[in-house]
């Protein structure tokens, strides 16, 4: 049975709409409002899923109408289990997201792929590995054309006709609620109540640099990604911080998820994955360098990131990488990058970007190809085990849902994912980010300090600092 689409025939401000929403536990909002120019055509917004599931470790958590239920098992081969019991098929001129899963993939999760790399790094926010919720009603919004649908797929329904009355049932539970939408006043920007504060000093930082590089002369790596992670007691409503922060620092892959065990803010500009049909892209980013001041520094600035050989072989290692993970799964002779390296702007910062593109297998889906991929090669290193051994060993604290991945995946197979960076993870009253850098030979600790900053400085400004 295709899913229900129904037309609303009024403009609705994306924001306006999940306000409705926002604090309710788990409710959902995958946000490209702010940037529609760009790679941001659609926002998604959905709330009260029919089940949600969580994993830690191999420990596996259903929570659905009957209750929780709780196993030991491999937690994507259970998600491939459901995602085969809930599908639905693919409808030409369908927006995307006409219900599915949404939620994060945590950058630990890729222990379970790569048990070799966990090594003892404290995991002192204790969050679920993954936590994704299976939404059977979702509100599209087309920025492009100004329009607003509801998909209803009437799930957990499986008889037909129960479906059928799910869908149209659920369908109008939100348009009415589509009614209560009021304007939103501008977001202000929060007032600090503490200390922001990292996990490493200047000369700590350094001293992992510097190890690092003893790891690249030996030749067990040629690139890692290290971060250090900024916390601050919180200094507004989640979801007004959120909301400064897309005002600051607009984003195609944007997400807010309300979840009861944590809130996530989220203004990546990067992608992990999309797939449509079997076709896949990837949209790996190195390099980085700030906004100027006046036209003239800014000129500079993108010049110099343009110019970097430095920043180029980081990329270029990345691509590589990328190429051979999706080969694992892709077609023989598909897997190709059309796009080699791009500069791209945001708010505070120039990106060098690139694109990868293949087109899985029949036999393979969009959970093989993440458990072929996952954590991605950008926010890891090359070799990407080895330098997932080194991040363990060298940052002191688990990275939790940071440089893991938000986003979602249809029901009929499609998904699109980011990668998290550029997010604020709330947990008992506390705002943490974590940003950081792809280490080289030829790195230099201050200025991958201070280009840690320079990554920082949206988050910062969005928790008051």
């Amino acid at each position: 049975m295709k899913p229900l689409i129904r037309e609303i025939k009024k403009a609705y401000s994306a924001e306006a709409v999940y306000a409705l929403f926002a604090h309710e536990n788990n409710s959902v909002y995958l946000d490209s409002a702010s940037d529609t120019n760009k790679l941001g055509r659609y926002s998604f917004i959905a709330r009260d899923p029919f089940l949600v599931f969580t994993s830690k470790d191999n420990t596996v958590c259903i929570t659905n109408e009957n209750g929780k239920n709780i196993t030991s098992t491999n937690p994507f081969a259970e998600l491939k289990k459901l995602l085969i019991r809930y599908r639905t098929p693919k409808i030409s001129g369908n927006p995307p997201l006409a219900g599915g899963v949404i939620g994060y993939f945590g950058y630990d999760l890729g222990f379970m792929l790569e048990p070799k790399a966990k090594g003892c790094s404290q995991d002192d926010l204790a969050i679920p590995d993954c936590y994704l919720g299976f939404y059977d009603t979702v509100i599209i919004i087309d920025h492009h054309k100004n329009n607003l649908y509801i998909a209803s797929t009437g799930f957990p329904e499986l008889d037909p006709e129960a479906r059928r009355i799910r869908a149209v049932t659920r369908a109008d539970e939100l348009e009415r609620r589509l009614a209560e939408i009021q304007p939103l006043n501008k977001p202000q920007k929060p007032i600090p109540c503490g200390d922001l504060t990292s996990n490493f000093t200047f000369d700590e930082y350094s001293q992992m640099i510097t190890r690092a590089l003893e790891y690249i002369e030996a030749g067990d790596i040629f690139q890692v990604n290290l971060s250090q992670r900024f916390s601050a007691p919180l200094s507004a409503e989640p979801f007004e911080i959120y909301r400064y922060l897309r005002n600051i620092n607009p984003a195609p892959f944007a997400s807010y998820l309300n979840f009861k065990e944590v809130v996530i803010a989220s203004a990546s500009p990067e992608r992990y994955l999309l797939v449509q049909d079997k076709d896949v892209e990837t949209r790996p980013i190195k390099g980085t360098r700030p906004r100027g001041h006046d036209k003239l520094t800014d000129e500079k600035f993108k010049n110099e990131l343009k110019n970097s050989e430095k920043d180029r072989a980081e990329l270029v290692m990345i691509i590589d990488l990328e190429r051979n993970d999706l080969g694992k799964v892709c077609e023989y002779g598909s897997v190709k990058v059309p796009d080699l390296i791009r500069i791209e702007e945001y708010a505070t910062v120039f990106h060098q970007v690139s694109t990868v593109i293949g087109r899985l297998r029949d036999e393979n889906d969009i959970v093989d190809l993440i458990e072929a991929s996952f954590p991605g090669g950008s926010i890891t290193g090359a070799p990407k085990v080895r330098s997932m051994q080194i991040i363990e060993e060298l940052e002191p604290v688990r990275r939790g849902i940071y440089t893991g991945s938000v986003g979602y995946i249809d029901f009929n197979g499609d998904a699109d994912l980011n990668i998290v960076i550029r997010t604020i993870v709330i947990k008992d009253n506390r705002a943490f980010f974590q940003v950081g850098g792809g280490i080289v030979a030829d790195s230099l600790s201050t200025l991958e300090y201070e280009e840690t900053l320079t990554k920082a400085k949206a988050l910062m400004k969005a928790l008051g600092y």
